[in-house]
């Protein structure tokens, strides 16, 4: 028996009639809050270089993962192998480069913009503005990144809320030590001054979006 096997095996006996309360008792949204933990408990790991604690929380995620589908297949909607053969089908179509009859691509900008054509023609839909729909859930950091990827990308202006010279020149020579100092910094004179850091920066690129979508 593979590990895999095994651990679809164990998932499943939990669940069962006689199984555990407490996974009897879950659906998918009771243990939102605990996927959340694992994820973070994963980014400490990798941040840690902890390559034991990495196979471990690893293998917590994947928990989550199996536990998901059989929660869906008992309720005769999809079953485990049907999210991996998804995922696997989706990796296969969208790297026509490696698997298909596509052109090589040479570097990982022209693969992310293959794939988001790629994905684009998958879903058969135009996108409504200039930015894609970002999950609700994304932190303000993640999606203030993302927001500034599309600007970046589509050639936006985002006016008078960015200073784009300001941010190229600030990028120049940044690195990860210096760029967390100063973010830290920015976090505490936040609360220094009282204000919310994750509510300024949600609202400011709220006003960015608005602004690069005003006359994109």
């Amino acid at each position: 028996m593979t590990g895999i096997e095994a651990l679809l095996k164990t998932t499943a006996r939990l669940r069962a009639p006689d199984g555990c309360p407490w996974d009897r008792e879950q659906n998918h949204r009771s243990i939102c809050d605990c996927l959340v933990e694992e994820v973070c408990e994963l980014l400490q790991a990798i941040d840690r270089e902890d390559d034991a604690n990495l196979r471990e929380e690893l293998g917590d995620l994947l928990f989550h993962v199996v536990l998901h589908a059989q929660m869906a297949a008992e309720a005769g909607k999809f079953d485990f192998d049907a999210v991996a053969r998804e995922v696997n089908d989706k990796m296969v179509r969208r790297h026509p480069h490696v698997f298909g009859e596509g052109a090589r691509l040479q570097d990982s900008e022209a693969v992310i913009k293959q794939w988001e054509q790629i994905k684009l023609k998958e879903k058969g839909a135009t996108p409504a503005g200039a930015f894609k729909d970002l999950p609700p859930a994304l932190n303000s950091v993640l999606r203030a990144r993302e927001v500034w990827k599309q600007v970046r990308k589509k050639g936006l202006n985002p006016h008078d809320t960015v200073d784009v010279s300001a941010v190229e020149s600030s990028a120049r020579g940044l690195d990860e030590a210096s760029a967390g100092k100063a973010l830290f910094a920015l976090v505490a004179a936040c609360r220094e001054a009282g204000i919310d850091p994750d509510s300024a920066l949600r609202r400011h690129t709220d006003a960015v979006m608005k602004a690069s979508e005003a006359r994109s």
